[in-house]
């Protein structure tokens, strides 16, 4: 019996740490999509500013990725809903269309895919954080 306890202590501590690691990781996401908002203005006016749009996009990729890790471990140690996992996933597959779309060029699909991922990202920080 006390280890059953002793358990689930642990299970309910590890819930809260996840979902707190869960929100961290989406804040990041969404101020690194901005933060790309912000670089193709620098692209647009210096001389070198598609070098830092350039590794923003790869930085926001590696964020991606980083946030379906982390929804991961909220759902299945932690005992979280699933649907973050979703998000995380569709929001990768989103950005690697955007940095394809930037590579090729092909600024038709790459700009309102931009603005669609930082509204997307916002919106899911504020549902996140409810």
């Amino acid at each position: 019996m006390l280890r059953r306890r002793t358990v689930m202590a642990t299970h309910t501590t590890a819930e809260p740490a996840n979902r707190k690691l869960l929100h961290a990781t989406v804040a990041l996401q969404t101020a690194a999509v901005f933060l790309q908002s912000v670089t193709a203005g620098l692209m647009m006016t210096l001389p070198y500013g598609h070098v830092l749009h350039s590794a923003g996009s790869y930085t926001l990729w590696v964020v991606a990725v980083v946030h379906v890790v982390v929804a991961l471990l909220a759902w299945r140690p932690g005992g979280g809903p699933p649907q973050p996992i979703g998000y995380a996933a569709g929001f990768l597959a989103l950005i690697t269309a955007q940095v394809f779309s930037g590579l090729f060029h092909l600024t038709a699909l790459h700009v309102p895919l931009a603005a669609a991922l930082l509204a997307a990202s916002v919106v899911y920080l504020f549902k996140i954080r409810r």
